[in-house]
């Protein structure tokens, strides 16, 4: 399954545009974040967003096998990706260099059961030191991370560099009569359905790792491995890997670790 997907997501409609340009900015930044941010040399500037609404198609299912549903994983990693990228159009409108704190939101709405919403949440951020800056035209940076853990990934010289994820839909074969049988004689393991979720999990990482080397980084901090159906049947679940790809930083923000402060009142 290739790493990127094909389709060229659209701009951010007007209504975000406005809403970014209009002086004040929002975020979902706690004070403690913001202390953070400030205190390696970044402002916030706004939340951004971006969404993608998907129809995920179907394929040939072999109950009585273990095998990955190829056309389903391709359309659940090209909707995040769409999603990403205009979360990163709204970033750039408002001349941000990178994006901390993002959430993924998965909806399944009334209106469209065949349907899914993929959300991507943010807060754009900009360097106050002009040598910080992302080059002109460069993809703001994208990094799950907390403001908290931002200030703690730069003091440890580290740059986020992007959001990187890889995901597998899988179905988990049906068992049979002679090995439901065999089962009720005692407790065993299931060997063909521990092999299979295992190398689902495994295919949902590796993938994950591959965008990070694509995307020139060296590592991947914060990764989260979660299962999910999103209503396809019991034998029917998705992998999905997601973390936040890093690059080492020749030059280091000099910035003092915080004191630890003990009151005398208790």
């Amino acid at each position: 399954m290739p790493l990127f997907g094909q389709q060229q997501p659209a701009g951010p409609p007007a209504e975000a545009l406005e809403r970014l340009r209009a002086g004040a900015f929002t975020s979902d930044l706690s004070v403690d974040e913001l202390l953070c941010l400030s205190s390696v040399g970044y402002e916030a500037l706004g939340l951004v967003l971006g969404s993608s609404i998907y129809h995920i198609g179907w394929q040939r299912i072999r109950t009585n096998r273990n095998e990955e549903l190829q056309v389903i994983s391709r359309a659940m990693y090209d909707a995040r990706r769409l999603a990403i990228q205009r979360m990163e159009q709204e970033a750039l409108a408002i001349d941000a260099d990178g994006i901390v704190g993002v959430r993924m939101e998965i909806t399944r709405h009334e209106w469209g059961a065949d349907l899914l919403e993929f959300l991507f949440i943010g807060t754009a951020i900009r360097a106050r030191d002009p040598a910080h800056r992302r080059q002109p035209n460069a993809t703001p940076f994208s990094s799950d991370l907390s403001g908290q853990d931002f200030y703690k990934l730069r003091l440890a010289g580290f740059w986020p560099v992007r959001l990187v994820m890889g995901s597998c839909v899988y179905h988990v074969s049906v068992r049979s009569v002679g090995q439901w049988f065999r089962e009720l004689s005692g407790s065993t393991e299931h060997v063909p359905l521990t092999q299979g979720t295992y190398a689902a999990r495994e295919l949902a990482m590796r993938r994950m790792e591959a965008e990070c080397t694509q995307f020139g980084g060296t590592g991947v901090v914060a990764v989260q491995v979660s299962e999910r159906n999103h209503g396809w049947g019991s034998h029917i679940i998705e992998f999905f890997a997601l973390g936040t790809a890093v690059v080492p930083d020749p030059q280091p923000p000099q910035v003092s670790p915080p004191n630890v402060v003990l009151t005398a009142n208790g």
